[in-house]
């Protein structure tokens, strides 16, 4: 990619308000379907190896003990969200490894994508980078960054509701609140 775009980027997205999204690509999936990869190409994103990670960056990790909350858009503003693109398949593996910054998983939402259409938790990269972006309300980010594909709006409009509510929440009781009242089948045994 060209650094002139890199850097245009880098300060629309200063300017903008919003903060740089970063994406950990693991090249373990087809790269056809890769979202982090598309984002990245398309000037959403850049590119980020383990040992640059900002130790107060927002990171999302699906095993993660916390909750993404609005109260994470100062972190995510001035360090980045960065988004860790592997298979679902591979994911336990993945996170058992230590990222550095902030390590956040998302509530329960319904995947948009085509690959995992209507599964709760089976969020592409792009899904998991868009959910947090709204939810530390960046919502414009948010719509940019689903734009990228027919079936973003798709994502959101099964979302929008919970999505909303979750933007709301001061802290992550209120959060598990709203959860269990749009996504009860979340709480049954042998989910995250």
């Amino acid at each position: 990619m060209n650094v002139d775009l890199i850097r245009a980027n880098e300060m629309k997205s200063v300017e903008s308000g919003n903060p740089h999204v970063f994406t950990l690509e693991l090249f373990q999936d087809d790269p056809a379907k890769c979202t982090s990869a598309k984002m990245r190409k398309l000037g959403f994103a850049r590119a980020v190896v383990p040992n640059r990670i900002s130790k107060d960056a927002i990171v999302l990790n699906p095993f993660a003990e916390k909750i993404v909350l609005k109260l994470d858009s100062e972190n995510a503003l001035k360090y980045g969200l960065v988004v860790i693109d592997c298979s679902w398949k591979k994911a336990d593996k993945t996170f058992n490894r230590k990222y550095s910054g902030h390590q956040r998983k998302l509530p329960a939402l319904i995947a948009g994508n085509p690959t995992n259409y209507a599964k709760l938790w089976n969020l592409s990269s792009i899904e998991a980078a868009a959910a947090a972006l709204y939810i530390m309300n960046f919502y414009d980010a948010a719509y940019r960054l689903m734009n990228i594909y027919k079936w973003g709006e798709t994502f959101l409009t099964l979302n929008h509701e919970a999505l909303d509510e979750y933007s709301q929440a001061d802290n992550e009781e209120e959060l598990h609140t709203i959860e269990k009242s749009y996504f009860p089948q979340a709480f049954q045994e042998g989910n995250p």
